[in-house]
């Protein structure tokens, strides 16, 4: 959301506020810091061993008070968070108009990913107007029964935050990472931390990357290790003490997309890293059996490899020691946008409060 804050700040006809739950303090103060965004509310709603009850019931009471005082035309929520849901399900209650920012994505499986599905899928519901990034994210909610005249297709906001973001003689200030040769080196960025994925799933993962690591000599790993601990623990007793594997907690939005540019490719159970690793050639393997992002799949950006130990290995060592197969990843498509996605948004919304009678042009790949 962080570009498309700067975009409405530019827009004379709209006045724009910024609210923050805190869901992840730690993530989310790493974001604010480097886009410059200082928050004009701050929940701070984050509490040790958070239940999705607990995150929905602090998002709901916060935003009861900052909506009466605001009294907004309309709230602007991203993506499929528990604090997307709760302000989608919070504005509605005043009857205050939603616009909901990545639209439409789904796996039609209310756990999978869990509670990522059903918050989005709530959310649109909720929402009036829809900015979904690519054409198949706008069948779906055709097929929900969305009026089409309230879906435009914008390309995905995280690509915009990407042209700010990546610089080719970028230097870390995580020491650890510049003391790795990304040129010699077949380096493997990874983050494996969804709630499905809790438990076997992660072992499993874990096993994998050990094997990947000593059937390939020339190669390192980067693990993006969440913070919870519940992965946290499990990771680092199963990976930690091999020097060429590197246990890092979340880095901050530029080193984390730098880091993604410099690697040979990204394993990831995340949702956005299969839009950013593409747009940087990087192939992704995504440890998961269903994608809410199809778009990759078809265009052969992404695989999906799931948590199986020797379907992650297999896929692995084929793009490390196969030339033909990497290529055929790295330079396909990115479907996911132009950099141009909080134009789009911005343009939508003064159409649709009869601010602007420029037509949108939309994302179309």
């Amino acid at each position: 959301m962080a570009p498309l804050v700067k975009e409405l700040e530019r827009r004379e006809e709209i006045e724009s506020k910024v609210c923050v739950t805190a869901q992840h303090r730690e993530m989310l103060d790493q974001v604010l810091e480097y886009f410059s965004i200082t928050p004009d509310y701050d929940l701070n709603i984050m509490k040790s061993k958070q239940t999705l009850t607990g995150i929905t019931n602090r998002v709901l009471e916060g935003l009861e008070s900052v909506f009466q005082e605001e009294k907004p035309d309309m709230i602007l929520v991203h993506g499929d968070t528990t604090t997307t849901f709760g302000g989608a399900l919070a504005a509605f209650y005043q009857q205050i108009k939603v616009g909901h920012v990545e639209a439409g994505l789904r796996t039609f499986d209310k756990y999978f990913p869990f509670p990522e599905e059903m918050n989005r899928k709530l959310t649109g519901s909720l929402a009036d107007l829809h900015f979904a990034p690519t054409k198949g994210s706008k069948e779906n909610l055709l097929r929900e029964g969305v009026n089409e005249g309230h879906i435009y297709i914008t390309g995905n906001t995280v690509i915009d935050a990407m042209l700010h973001t990546v610089k080719e003689d970028y230097v870390f200030e995580n020491d650890e990472l510049n003391k790795i040769d990304f040129e010699k080196k077949k380096v493997i960025m990874i983050t494996a931390h969804r709630r499905e994925n809790w438990g076997e799933g992660i072992e499993n993962i874990c096993e994998s990357l050990n094997r990947i690591v000593e059937a390939n000599k020339d190669v390192e790993l980067v693990y993006l290790v969440h913070l919870n601990p519940v992965v946290k623990d499990v990771v680092h007793e199963k990976l930690g003490g091999n020097d060429r594997i590197h246990l890092l907690p979340p880095l901050d939005t530029q080193e984390t997309h730098n880091l993604m540019n410099k690697s040979f490719m990204v394993m990831t159970d995340s949702g956005g890293l299969q839009e950013e690793a593409p747009h940087l050639g990087k192939p992704v393997l995504v440890l998961r059996d269903v994608t809410e992002r199809p778009e990759a799949v078809e265009y052969g950006t992404v695989k999906l490899v799931g948590t199986d130990i020797e379907k992650i290995v297999e896929e692995a060592n084929l793009l490390l020691n196969n030339k033909l197969a990497y290529e055929k990843m790295s330079k396909a498509v990115n479907p996911y946008g132009d950099g141009k996605a909080s134009e789009r948004i911005a343009d939508a919304i003064l159409k649709y409060f009869e601010l602007s009678d420029k037509e949108v042009e939309e994302f179309l790949r």
